[in-house]
């Protein structure tokens, strides 16, 4: 927890809390469905949580943002975020139902409201979102696929609408061809080796 508040020393007492109270319930909920894996569960806050934030390093949501939240796993980065932004709307879908009944879980017992959940592929949502976020589940070219049509056409955040992702290693061959894409080095904002590698990659995309 001292790792979030070094990062993000301006949370309010309500987000400590909920940060605060993470770690148990995953751990909890991990010793009955594995939705961390064993090695990452004890480092928690750095892998998962701190690596989720990593996009509000990048964008300050604008309130009233709605935002996808694509195989989100165990929730991430979608319930971090949901936590650092309460005045946003974030939308967790994932394939796998299991792992979204740990978070549904999760968000009643810090009373997280702003979270939605969803057992579905991607594809079968049909809503628009200022923004869809993901930890590296495919490559761009095919998530860019999954995605379409799912941007809103209204702007209101400094960032252009589309895709912020996270992803780590060298990207040049699969962003290739993208002339309008953007990484940001988690590594300028979190001194930890974990975040060497580690981008938030920025892809905005058009309504359609």
């Amino acid at each position: 927890m001292e790792l979030i508040l070094k990062y993000f020393p301006n949370l309010t007492e309500t987000q400590i809390n909920q940060f605060g109270a993470l770690e148990a319930l995953y751990k909890d909920w991990n010793a009955k469905i594995n939705v961390v894996s064993r090695k990452d569960i004890d480092e928690l806050y750095m892998r998962h949580i701190l690596h989720s934030l990593g996009i509000a390093k990048v964008i300050e949501f604008t309130d009233n943002s709605s935002i996808l939240d694509v195989g989100t796993g165990g929730g991430f980065p979608g319930v971090p975020l949901a936590i650092m932004f309460p005045n946003c709307q974030f939308h967790l879908v994932d394939s796998i139902n299991k792992k979204l009944k740990v978070i549904n879980a999760v968000c009643e017992a810090i009373e997280l409201t702003n979270v939605k959940t969803t057992h579905s592929r991607v594809e079968a949502i049909n809503e628009t979102f200022d923004f869809i976020v993901s930890r590296a589940v495919t490559a761009m070219p095919e998530f860019t696929k999954w995605v379409k049509g799912k941007i809103a056409k209204k702007q209101q955040n400094e960032l252009k609408n589309g895709v912020l992702y996270l992803k780590g290693g060298d990207l040049t061959e699969e962003l290739k061809q993208y002339t309008n894409v953007k990484a940001f080095l988690l590594s300028d904002y979190f001194e930890d080796d974990f975040f060497e590698t580690k981008k938030v990659i920025y892809l905005p995309l058009k309504h359609k």
